[in-house]
């Protein structure tokens, strides 16, 4: 289970968003802060994996939070979640080694595709007993082919983990079956099942049970 803290100076915000979080498998809330002060308190005591943070609090920056985490050397990640979308403040959020950017407003779905891609990389990493480039690009999400026509919501690196589940099965999968392998929802991953359908990487057959009812099950072409 992924423990995350919730960062954002704005109470009801940062109750919407620890709903968002506690709704996605495998990840919990484990508290919130509403200024810098106490967030970095909040890390010490809590100790969490995640730290959801905006850039916009009352007393320091969340750009300053996050120097003085990294100063520090806790070994938690950032992902940040802010209306602040001017470029030197990007910019410096990069620098400072968060693992995504989410710019407000955003739907609940963005949060949880961003929160499912950490967990699937982190998974990635725990399992590989040594790491090649390969691995590593698809781990930033930097092989192009999957992603090069991606349909607008869907990222090139979750793309990257469900032709990879689907590819290395060896076998049929349904959706069910191959968002277990991926670590990601179903909903989620029947949509990129779907475009490496239409993008003739994957054939769909219909499969019918006892029941009738016909079942999608998916086989990598490549």
């Amino acid at each position: 289970m992924t423990r995350v803290l919730v960062v954002d100076d704005d109470f009801m915000v940062a109750r919407i968003h620890t709903g968002f979080v506690q709704r996605v498998d495998g990840f919990t809330v484990v508290g919130a802060a509403h200024t810098g002060a106490e967030a970095l308190a909040a890390v010490e005591r809590l100790r969490p994996d995640l730290v959801l943070l905006d850039i916009y609090l009352p007393d320091i920056s969340g750009l300053e939070v996050l120097r003085r985490l990294r100063e520090a050397a806790h070994g938690v990640d950032v992902l940040a979640v802010t209306a602040a979308s001017d470029v030197d403040t990007i910019r410096a959020a990069l620098h400072g080694g968060v693992v995504h950017y989410i710019i407000k407003p955003f739907a609940a779905d963005t949060l949880r595709e961003q929160l499912e891609r950490y967990a699937a990389r982190m998974r990635r990493l725990a399992e590989l007993p040594q790491v090649g480039q390969a691995d590593v690009d698809r781990l930033f999400g930097q092989t192009g082919q999957s992603g090069a026509t991606l349909p607008k919501g869907l990222s090139s690196a979750t793309a990257d983990l469900v032709a990879a589940a689907l590819r290395n099965s060896g076998r049929d999968l349904s959706a069910v079956e191959c968002a277990e392998l991926a670590g990601l929802s179903r909903v989620s991953t029947r949509r990129y099942l779907e475009h490496l359908v239409r993008s003739g990487r994957a054939e769909v057959r219909m499969r019918y049970g006892s029941t009738g009812r016909p079942e999608h099950r998916y086989t990598w072409r490549g």
